[in-house]
């Protein structure tokens, strides 16, 4: 029950800080909406503990969080060069993309991670190994691959989920 009221609370006080309004109408459609939110992922937040809500956790998230911007403008950068000059070349195919996450969901935000940076879309996750759609291989070894594409993601999801 503790569990429950304090994910309550954690999306009520998330509320707050989005709308900045202490009107009695928005207080109430926030304690409504907060434990709407609450009971239909209780089971979700609580599985990963209170742990979860460690501020080392919570500050690796901010660390990905800028990390995947900086990605992600990088590579949006390098998509529009691309377009821009046709004439650089590019070299599409699907590569193997060899993950050291143990946990599904650690993989699932790498892969959502890769696909919304430009120029690469996870295509498949078996087991350990994510199939990529990269818009220009520059390499088939997978250490330059794991380098290229995912190693900073990895390396910060692993301190989140493991």
């Amino acid at each position: 029950m503790s569990r429950f009221i304090f994910t309550f609370i954690i999306f009520f006080l998330v509320w707050l800080g989005f709308t900045t309004s202490f009107d009695q109408q928005e207080l109430l459609a926030g304690a409504v909406i907060s434990l709407l939110i609450t009971i239909l992922s209780y089971k979700t937040f609580t599985d990963y503990g209170l742990s979860f809500f460690q501020p080392k956790k919570l500050f690796n998230i901010v660390k990905f969080i800028i990390v995947f911007l900086i990605a992600l403008i990088k590579s949006n950068f390098d998509v529009a060069r691309r377009v821009i000059n046709p004439k650089l070349p590019i070299n599409p195919g699907i590569v193997a993309y060899h993950t050291n996450l143990k946990s599904d969901t650690a993989k699932v935000f790498l892969a959502n991670a890769i696909t919304l940076t430009p120029g690469t879309l996870s295509v498949d996750i078996i087991d350990n190994i994510l199939y990529i759609h990269w818009i220009d291989v520059i390499s088939k070894d997978p250490k330059v691959i794991f380098d290229e594409i995912g190693a900073d993601f990895e390396r910060i999801l692993k301190e989140i989920f493991e």
